[in-house]
């Protein structure tokens, strides 16, 4: 029986970023501000925001960076009411928190999205809105931002896990008035840690990049739309200058250099990623007792994990099943029954008590994730739902083995 792949290690940093990365350290050149421009922290940003048609792009240190950054560029009021997805990882309610907002955590259905009549019924007080499009998966973001502009709300999108989706055909992270990525070592650009924000809006990037630590009259570094002659940006950057708190959440050049040299690749991981998502879940989806939910019409996602859910499975046979694919050599996590897992809403004990959300806590107790990196050959992938399949007949029963 063939061995399961290795799910966890990275593609290789592509050879064009060696040479840069030779020079940098060579000349110890790291940080960002030191070069008079064109430094490589500007540079992953000028094709970052290229690549998805957006304005204006702030390379920091996080996607978590990116979000808190997001919050404080919208100059929200303290203890702002911020709407988020009751699931999601634990950064994006401690980002909400660490800009001195209140997250109000929203249901979530069984296909991992928002529930909008939820939704719906928690905008009233609200003051802003956070969309984290957890694991790729896209809520109805028409409905969102009908919502959401109706009320007056500025959208922030969690896109980290959605670089490459897009919605109507436009790309996730530029739906709203600001998008935020990551490039933390498991996602589709991997530089160890890192993240970046994009908008079209000159005064939120120009607050924005002076808050991340762009002191003195640093901001005239940063690139500028290829075109672009308006004033509006240099008119916003003079309006801040000073005026703001400097946080100091900089991406180094470095890192920079690695994530940069990966753009080129994302189509492809994007490609592969979907077909081989798609190959698992066809697999899965024949079986009585796994269920893949679909994608909504308007999604072309972007996949490298898959999330499924038991079906008819109680709570012994759930660790049952996780303990089977184990022993196949594939770890599934249930997201409700890993301790202390930072995407279970109840373990986010910094936010006070549980709220009642039994939708999201019904989910969550049944919903199941395990890796699956572009890099895996069909023949790879097929061990793996050989696996789930197996551990779910294992514990189930004996049944016709669908999809073999």
């Amino acid at each position: 029986m063939p061995l399961p792949p290795n799910v966890y290690d990275a593609e290789p940093i592509p050879e064009a970023a060696r040479a840069e990365v030779e020079r940098l350290l060579h000349s110890g050149d790291l940080f960002r501000y030191t070069a008079p421009g064109d430094a490589p922290v500007t540079l992953l940003e000028r094709d970052f925001a290229e690549m998805l048609g957006a304005k204006y792009a702030l390379a920091v240190a996080s996607c978590s960076a990116a979000l808190f950054l997001s919050l404080k560029a919208l100059d929200l009021p303290r203890g702002a009411r911020v709407l988020i997805p009751a699931f999601t990882f634990a950064a994006v309610p401690s980002s909400v928190v660490h800009a001195d907002c209140t997250p109000v955590l929203v249901e979530v259905g069984d296909n991992y999205r928002i529930d909008m009549e939820d939704f719906a019924a928690r905008l009233p007080g609200a003051d802003a809105v956070l969309i984290s499009h957890m694991r790729g998966h896209t809520s109805d973001m028409d409905a969102i931002m009908a919502l959401s502009e109706a009320a007056g709300l500025p959208v922030i999108e969690d896109a980290a896990h959605s670089l490459g989706t897009t919605w109507h055909g436009k790309t996730i992270g530029t739906l709203g008035r600001i998008g935020c990525f990551s490039f933390q070592s498991y996602k589709l650009v991997n530089s160890g840690e890192g993240g970046i924000l994009v908008t079209d809006d000159p005064e939120l990037i120009a607050r924005a990049v002076i808050m991340s630590g762009a002191y003195e009259h640093n901001w005239k570094k940063h690139a500028r739309p290829h075109g672009d002659n308006s004033p509006a940006l240099d008119e916003a950057f003079a309006r801040w200058q000073n005026r703001l708190p400097l946080y100091n959440t900089r991406l180094s050049n470095l890192s920079a250099v690695i994530a940069r040299s990966q753009l080129p690749e994302v189509a492809r991981r994007v490609r592969d990623g979907r077909r081989n998502h798609d190959h698992v879940a066809a697999r899965l989806n024949r079986s009585p007792f796994l269920e893949v939910p679909g994608k909504l019409a308007p999604e072309e996602r972007a996949p490298d994990s898959l999330q499924f859910n038991l079906v008819g499975f109680g709570t012994d046979e759930t660790i049952a099943f996780q303990d089977a694919a184990a022993a196949r050599g594939v770890k599934v996590q249930v997201f409700g029954l890993s301790a202390d897992n930072a995407r279970t809403f109840w373990n986010w004990e910094f936010l006070g008590p549980a709220p009642d959300l039994p939708k999201t806590r019904a989910m969550l107790m049944k919903a199941c994730d395990t890796r699956l990196p572009a890099r895996l050959t069909l023949a790879e992938l097929d061990v793996i739902a050989d696996a789930i399949l197996g551990a779910a007949e294992d514990v189930m029963g004996r049944q016709p083995r669908f999809g073999t």
